[in-house]
């Protein structure tokens, strides 16, 4: 095929080829003898990018341009250089470049045009990332700012310094009556440094199936312990005092939350895992956050003091209008500081199924509202105070059904050293079982589950005959660390019990864990009745491999789950009688 039937006429032949100089890295057009020219000289000539006037088999005079430059004057380098008016043409199998020239010998080649729908996935995909980018660095920071919202106390050997996910956990939840922001200056003391006004100690069981809620009374009379205390100076041990109003148990003489954990302990016997503190503001702003807390209320409320005024009936109510809900004392009941703890209670009851309702949860707008809120709010020990410590935290929490959280109260009585009745103190008969249910993990709202688990395990043991109490002969050793235990024990079984045949046999020779009870065979009625008198589990029960004397007693040994005569060893198989209960998941109408 010529030249003419390629359309290329006077310009290159076919035979024509691009070669590669070594030496210079430039194509240049040689000739083939082939199709009738002279055969190309062996040395080496530079290419134009146009067919010269030499005569063929002769070196080529070099062009002084730059190989495969364009002429300036001509239009956009299509003209032949240093030919004006001479188009170019590409010679057969010639690589593509600017004028015709070989890649290398000018710009790049131009890359193949990639599909609209790649372009497409290569410009979402750079807008997806960057959006991806974009919103985590905006989360980190709001993450931040979140953790910087949160207030920490370092307390000083007070709780367990953490949580475990196969444990119980004890939180105290202390509400402060500290007159701090917007709006509290008028509300009491404005110069108070605050008192644990409203104290909740919440106990999550360890399968997380149900809470127990238990509000101390303010003016409760106890003993504060001394206590540790860390500041700017260096830790300093705050003394205790004896016979004092427990709200003083915070914030007086320096007293920091740590204080209160350890007052609530020795009256309880619990150890408190960590404590939440919130003060005024926490109210107003966590119940707005959420969209309002309904509340119910059996008659017209008109409370000068607190401000508080309602309709009979429900309402939504938030911000101020909550903190007088939560604070009124005279609306509600005796107008004492026991029925104050009722409506607050009812109140929390309330406010925790509106947090865990799908209109909360649902909303992005009231979640990060009260993400805020809650920051802001709150004070906790350093153990929680960070956010992903209070989201595990909250996780954990957040597994209990609001039917399976009980509020209760600390069981008291007015105070006898009183003739004015102001304060109230420990009714050590019911709050003693109450305090063995929390100590052995057993909900007020599960007990009926608990007393089948226990009697299925002692079922083995414990199946048979029962002696007559007054045939139940025992001696009581204490072992348990408690001052006096086996002498209130043996006091309680002869003298509400029957168990005549009891003696007192004084110290362990070590203290233990666990209460014992060590019998032979041929006692194992008489181990039955007692085991049945204390609520012993049937860990308890030791029995040997020979037969004891007609006199021989058996053997009780008081452990560190002993906590007062009369109280089974594990836990009341029911709510001890007059123990105040509230379920979270029912509203109560304030009366």
């Amino acid at each position: 095929m010529d030249a003419h039937s390629r359309g290329r006429a006077d310009d290159i032949d076919p035979a024509d080829q691009w070669v590669l100089n070594p030496q210079t890295g430039n194509y240049e057009l040689r000739l083939d003898h082939s199709a009738g020219h002279s055969a190309p000289s062996e040395q080496p000539s530079r290419s134009t990018g146009r067919r010269g006037a030499n005569t063929p088999g002769t070196p080529r005079t070099p062009s002084p341009r730059t190989p495969g430059a364009a002429d300036p004057k001509s239009s956009a380098g299509s003209r032949t250089a240093g030919v004006p008016g001479q188009r170019r043409r590409r010679a057969p199998g010639a690589p593509d470049g600017p004028g015709g020239t070989p890649p290398g010998a000018g710009r790049r080649k131009r890359k193949p045009q990639k599909s609209r729908k790649k372009k497409a996935l290569i410009w979402t995909s750079g807008v997806t990332a960057g959006v991806v980018t974009a919103l985590a660095i905006t989360a980190y920071a709001y993450y931040e700012h979140l953790n910087s919202n949160i207030s920490t106390v370092d307390i000083a050997g007070a709780g367990s310094g953490g949580f475990k996910k196969d444990q119980a956990i004890n939180i105290l939840v202390i509400g402060t009556d500290k007159r701090t922001g917007d709006g509290n200056e008028g509300y009491g003391d404005r110069n108070s440094e605050g008192h644990a006004d409203t104290t909740i100690l919440f106990h999550v069981s360890k399968d997380r199936t149900n809470a127990t809620a238990m509000s101390i009374p303010r003016d409760l009379m106890t003993d504060i312990p001394d206590c540790e205390t860390k500041t700017p100076e260096g830790t300093k041990v705050i003394p205790g005092q004896q016979n004092v109003r427990f709200n003083t148990s915070l914030g007086q003489t320096g007293r920091d939350p740590g204080c209160t954990m350890r007052t609530v302990k020795a009256i309880t016997g619990l150890t408190v895992d960590h404590f939440m503190m919130a003060d005024f503001n926490a109210v107003k702003t966590l119940t707005s956050a959420i969209g309002g807390v309904e509340v119910c209320v059996n008659k017209d409320v008109n409370d000068k003091q607190s401000k508080l005024r309602l309709t009979k009936g429900k309402h939504v109510i938030e911000g101020e209008d909550a903190l007088a809900f939560v604070r009124t004392r005279h609306a509600f009941g005796n107008e004492s500081d026991l029925d104050r703890i009722k409506t607050q209670q009812q109140f929390l009851g309330s406010m925790i199924r509106k947090m865990k309702s799908s209109e909360t949860l649902t909303s992005p707008s009231k979640l990060l509202d009260l993400a805020e809120a809650a920051t802001k709010a709150l004070t906790v020990d350093t153990g929680i105070g960070s956010i992903d410590k209070l989201q595990d935290l909250g996780m954990e929490l957040a597994k209990v059904n609001p039917k399976n959280i009980t509020f209760t109260t600390l069981p008291v009585m007015d105070n006898p050293a009183e003739t004015v009745k102001a304060t109230v103190v420990v009714d050590e008969a019911k709050a003693q079982p109450l305090f063995s249910m929390l100590q052995n993990d057993i909900s007020l709202t599960e007990v009926k589950k608990k007393e089948k688990d226990a009697k299925s395990a002692q079922a083995a043991l414990l199946k048979g005959p029962r002696a007559e109490a007054s045939d139940v002969r025992v001696d009581v050793y204490n072992g348990s660390g408690r001052t006096g235990g086996a002498q209130a024990t043996i006091n309680w079984l002869q003298n509400d019990q029957g168990v005549l045949k009891s003696s007192n046999r004084s110290n362990a020779p070590q203290e233990i864990d666990r209460t014992t009870l060590e019998f032979a065979p041929n006692q194992a009625d008489q181990a039955r009745k007692l085991a049945d008198l204390m609520g012993l589990p049937a860990t308890a029960l030791k029995q040997g491999t020979e037969d004891a004397g007609e006199l021989e007693p058996m053997k009780l040994t008081l452990g560190g789950d002993f906590k007062a005569a009369g109280v089974p060893i594990t836990g009341p198989a029911k709510t001890p009688e007059g123990v105040q209960k509230v379920v979270a998941d029912k509203q109560v109408c304030a009366e």
